[in-house]
């Protein structure tokens, strides 16, 4: 490996190195959700992309070993949700592992294909899933937008250094 002067030394590549350099990018919070066979599931993804405009398409990460993978593995339809500054509590709920995430303190309600989709975020959509596409520890999910709803009020959540934070003016 070549070292060029004045840069810092390089490090190989590692689950480590990855995790560190994500630390640092600044990433939209967004929940997914999808119906399981024994109830609704939902997990919280900085991985979601923009893929295409026409059709409109969308991409996420999950881990195979993820709580919700069996049911996104299956599900037909999933629902994409973007959160606001104000529901840092709801992305570390989704977060976290072995939380019961649809309990008392999530508002949500069954929408268009069974979807769960959650309230007050500032925007949600449906999407059909096209395809899982295999990736290391992880599958790709491509969804086609069927419908959404962008108006919710206030402002996006961050996920950046490890923590969920609010824009600054």
């Amino acid at each position: 490996m070549t070292v060029t002067p004045g840069l810092r030394t390089p490090r190989l590549a590692s689950p480590d190195l990855l995790r560190s350099v994500f630390r640092r990018h600044a990433a939209g919070v967004a929940v997914v959700t999808a119906r399981g066979e024994a109830g609704p599931v939902g997990f919280t993804a900085t991985s979601l992309t923009s893929v295409s405009a026409e059709p409109p398409m969308l991409s996420f990460g999950i881990g195979t070993g993820a709580s919700s993978w069996p049911a996104v593995s299956r599900a037909d339809h999933v629902g994409v949700h973007i959160l606001g500054e104000h529901q840092e509590e709801l992305a570390a709920t989704f977060a976290r592992s072995g939380a019961d995430r649809f309990g008392g303190a999530t508002a949500w309600s069954d929408g268009p294909e069974g979807v769960p989709v959650l309230d007050d975020v500032l925007a949600w959509l449906v999407c059909r899933v096209v395809t899982r596409v295999p990736a290391g520890d992880h599958r790709i999910v491509l969804a086609e937008v069927v419908l959404g709803d962008p108006a919710g009020p206030g402002r996006p959540l961050l996920y950046h250094g490890g923590r969920f934070n609010g824009l600054r003016d």
